[in-house]
């Protein structure tokens, strides 16, 4: 079955469309995403093929996942988060743990963002979270990024506490893609509670990186963004 996904993809593939994939997800040397292979597949594309295959087990959906193609991974990623929504208490322990341990291929921002809230965040909604803290204080960006956008799920719950402590942690991260995620969720939770995020940015916007303070006042009126980016 695998091959079966993988020849559907090879055949909508675009290469015009992957070379511009590559400069996008800076797949250049040196890069963040260095090596990174693309077909030139739209998500969209991608999310079709992962409602049709979304039964696959985990042990074929493995090998998808370990592919070095990027879609091949977004596909995976994409069936896993079908997967968790419609799976019972003990599978989904099961597609928690198959996912911390494929985090090695969860390795580019939007493998992140389309799935580390729909699955970790979710299953961790009502569980401890002292993993994430873990994950904020990881060598590896990706996990920083993981351990940040997982808590999109508790925002969405209006529960900020993790969020806040994992940026806090965060600031002063030296990534660019770190830096937009966190400013990304505390602007979250000021769509949801702005007194929050102001106490927030009130202790920290002056020592905060520019590019997540940016991201983090951008819905402010005028004259809120100019106080906080005086500094």
């Amino acid at each position: 079955m695998i091959e079966q996904i993988k020849a559907e993809m090879k055949h909508i593939a675009n290469p015009e469309k992957a070379v511009v994939l590559s400069r996008f997800f800076k797949t250049g040397k040196g890069e963040y995403g260095e090596g990174d292979l693309f077909l030139g597949i739209t998500v969209p594309e991608q999310r079709k093929i992962a409602r049709k295959y979304s039964l696959l087990p985990l042990n074929k959906l493995q090998k998808l996942l370990s592919s070095k193609i990027h879609e091949h991974r977004l596909t995976a990623l994409l069936i896993l988060v079908i997967k968790y929504g419609k799976a019972d208490e003990d599978s989904r322990e099961d597609i928690f743990n198959f996912y911390l341990s494929n985090m090695k291929h969860i390795n580019n921002w939007d493998l992140v963002d389309l799935s580390a809230d729909k699955i970790l965040g979710t299953h961790l909604l009502k569980r401890d979270r002292g993993i994430l803290f873990r994950m904020a204080k990881s060598r590896n960006i990706w996990e920083r990024r993981i351990a940040i956008m997982t808590t999109f799920h508790f925002i969405k719950n209006n529960q900020f506490s993790e969020t806040l402590a994992v940026a806090e942690i965060l600031l002063n991260d030296s990534h660019d893609l770190i830096h937009k995620a966190v400013g990304w969720m505390l602007r979250e939770i000021g769509k949801r509670d702005r007194e929050t995020e102001e106490r927030f940015l009130l202790k920290y916007y002056s020592i905060m990186p520019r590019t997540m303070l940016r991201y983090a006042i951008e819905k402010f009126d005028d004259n809120k963004r100019k106080f906080y980016l005086r500094k």
